[in-house]
């Protein structure tokens, strides 16, 4: 199973991209996207994979596409009927990756782009590049949507933090560049653009 990666898919453009220090705070007031594809994670599925993390005291959300916090930090969210993407917690992920599977679990590999958005102009981002309406989803059911924007095949997870709202989205890695470009330059146009994580959430 796919733990951190050695760099991420969008490394080299998140750099050249990146805001000044100096307005970075201020940018992702507004609309602030950022890299977080190095955050450990994990995937797992079939039919033995619910009883096997209920076996690792691990929480399984009850409806598909959905998700849950994790104790330890992080969240697990279930993709489908069978098959969950966990991240954000180092000693949860190692916990799933070292522990022998049972019958009716598979490995899911996740070297993915994963970004972060947030600011008080997302919702003009995510409706100028997608045909979901986000702002009509209700945040207590921690809802996780499969979706395009721009024309990729994305993960979407809403999550409220102490910074405010924001989208984690996760995408195959190939696809990484042109999805992080595209953002980015819609997020400036808008006033905002790349910003350092801890901009975005403590």
């Amino acid at each position: 199973m796919s733990q951190a990666l050695a760099s991420s898919p969008v490394a080299e453009i998140a750099a050249e991209r990146l805001t000044d220090e100096a307005r970075q705070a201020e940018a992702a007031a507004v609309l602030g996207m950022a890299d977080v594809s190095l955050d450990v994670r994990c995937g797992c599925k079939g039919p033995g994979t619910v009883a096997w993390l209920d076996s690792l005291e691990v929480p399984v959300p009850e409806k598909f596409n959905s998700w849950l916090p994790l104790v330890e930090g992080g969240r697990i969210a279930r993709l489908g009927m069978t098959e969950f993407l966990i991240e954000g917690n180092a000693v949860v992920v190692d916990r799933i990756t070292t522990t022998p599977r049972a019958a009716g679990v598979y490995p899911v590999l996740h070297e993915d782009a994963a970004l972060i958005l947030g600011g008080a102009r997302v919702n003009e981002l995510l409706r100028q590049t997608c045909n979901v309406n986000f702002a009509a989803l209700n945040l207590a059911d921690r809802p996780v949507v499969l979706t395009s924007l721009v024309g990729v095949g994305v993960t979407v997870l809403p999550e409220q933090t102490s910074k405010g709202l924001i989208y984690r989205i996760w995408c195959d890695g190939t696809y990484g560049r042109y999805l992080f470009e595209t953002l980015h330059d819609i997020a400036h146009e808008l006033g905002g653009g790349t910003v350092s994580p801890q901009h975005l959430y403590a």
